[in-house]
């Protein structure tokens, strides 16, 4: 027996304004990690060249930081585009509302790591008398910090939509249609 979730005519411009907007939630926060890339490459260059020692080494570390940071956010932001575009039924959306708050919570365990990391770097090159170690140190424990941030954020601001997702399950009927079962959802 195979299970379908349908959705009705009236419905589909609830649930395809409940994608939209987790979309836009994304597109937005692509655009602040984006930014906030290309402001720590810009600064980043220009304090390595004018700086020494740890700081030198910290903007050194903040530009290959935010390099990926800016090739995540420009591979996002073409993902979020082809998103926007698909029609997702009532599972697909609650399963893609899900997947991105998993997401955003596993990145900020990653970035408590990444903080972790940072303070041992700082940490060691204190203790080896290590300007690079040092240095890369403070920017890792910046860049973490600024994730962090940004991820439970982000999270926070999904979890609440999410939450929106309720009003399709509540108002949903079981039916069969003689060959299938459906969840339909009235809104």
């Amino acid at each position: 027996m195979l299970v379908f979730f349908t959705t009705q005519a009236k419905s589909q411009d609830s649930l395809s304004n409940f994608n939209q907007k987790r979309n836009q939630i994304n597109q937005t926060g692509i655009k602040v990690l984006g930014d906030w890339a290309i402001a720590n490459i810009a600064i980043g260059s220009v304090g390595f060249y004018k700086t020494k020692g740890a700081t030198k080494y910290f903007h050194q570390m903040n530009i290959f930081w935010n390099v990926v940071n800016l090739g995540i956010a420009t591979a996002g932001f073409y993902g979020a585009k082809e998103a926007s575009n698909k029609p997702y039924s009532i599972k697909q959306s609650i399963q893609e509302q899900h997947k991105t708050e998993r997401i955003l919570l596993i990145n900020a365990g990653l970035d408590v790591a990444y903080v972790a990391g940072g303070w041992y770097l700082n940490r060691r090159g204190i203790s080896k008398s290590s300007d690079r170690l040092h240095g890369y140190g403070n920017a890792v424990i910046l860049q973490g910090a600024f994730l962090l941030l940004f991820d439970v954020s982000m999270f926070a601001i999904q979890y609440k939509h999410g939450k929106t997702s309720n009003q399709f399950l509540k108002n949903a009927q079981v039916g069969f249609n003689g060959k299938q079962i459906e969840l339909v959802a009235q809104l």
